[in-house]
């Protein structure tokens, strides 16, 4: 849902919908929510819209206040999943102006595209793969693999400061693009590995972080979405590539499919 929010007295923040069942009820679920707020879960003939009472869009320069806001709207997405089976995620600061029946009236209104996705959906859940690697050990074997990058190094150690300064950029330009080649395949082994497991598989932006914040260390981060029965043999599969040395994997997930589900039209 892309509705651009405008002033009003009444409204409802949407984190996402769920397949209640025929005997979901509107007190099937309840847990705090932004600024503490209650959640509860509004149904209409099996489908259900997580949801807290708003009376404003959630709007601040403050970043600590944002990245509260945002971790609620996680934590309420994924306690959603685990009571109610893959959910569809709503991005943060979606807001329905009206009360809890313009919210049944919109379930109605969009039962069979929210029904078919949910069923789309059912049992796959987004997980999420970062590669670490040591640093210099890295830097140790593409000296032993490239003649250029050896001969490089060695003219370094002979030079005067000035040739050595000048040397030092064409070092830092090869290592880089060797380094940048080794990431990307190393991406292309994972990609290659996974795709007779997963659905989807994306790469995701390695300079940011999980938060975009800029602090992670792995050099290569993927997502993708698989049936939760295929856990045991994508975990497997990766021990595989942890099995490299100096190589760190780190495996997360059930995740709800955040990066792969529809935006759902108001």
């Amino acid at each position: 849902m892309t509705e651009q929010v405008e002033e009003f007295e009444v409204g409802r923040y949407l984190y996402c919908v769920v397949a209640v069942g025929e005997n979901g009820s509107d007190d099937s679920f309840s847990m705090s929510g932004i600024d503490g707020e209650p959640v509860t879960v509004l149904t209409e003939n099996g489908v259900g819209a997580v949801v807290q009472e708003c009376e404003s869009p959630y709007d601040t320069d403050d970043l600590e206040t944002v990245r509260d806001w945002l971790l609620t709207h996680q934590e309420v997405v994924d306690t959603a999943g685990q009571t109610f089976g893959t959910p569809l995620p709503f991005r943060f600061d979606t807001i329905l102006k009206g009360d809890d029946e313009r919210v049944r009236t919109w379930i109605a209104d969009q039962q069979d595209t929210l029904e078919s996705h949910l069923a789309e959906f059912e049992g796959h859940w987004e997980y999420r793969v970062g590669v670490a690697w040591d640093e210099e050990r890295v830097r140790d074997e593409l000296e032993s693999e490239d003649e250029e990058l050896a001969d490089l190094r060695e003219r370094i150690d002979d030079s005067e400061e000035g040739t050595a300064f000048l040397l030092e950029k064409q070092y830092d330009t090869r290592i880089r693009d060797l380094r940048q080649a080794r990431k990307e395949s190393l991406t292309n082994r994972l990609r290659e590995s996974l795709e007779p497991l997963v659905r989807e598989f994306d790469v995701l932006d390695s300079n940011s972080g999980v938060l975009g914040d800029g602090a992670s260390d792995e050099v290569v981060q993927v997502a993708f979405l698989a049936h939760e029965e295929r856990e045991t043999d994508i975990g497997e599969m990766l021990d595989d590539i942890a099995a490299d040395p100096g190589v760190e994997v780190r495996f997360t997930g059930p995740w709800p499919p955040y990066s792969f589900a529809p935006e759902l039209e108001a």
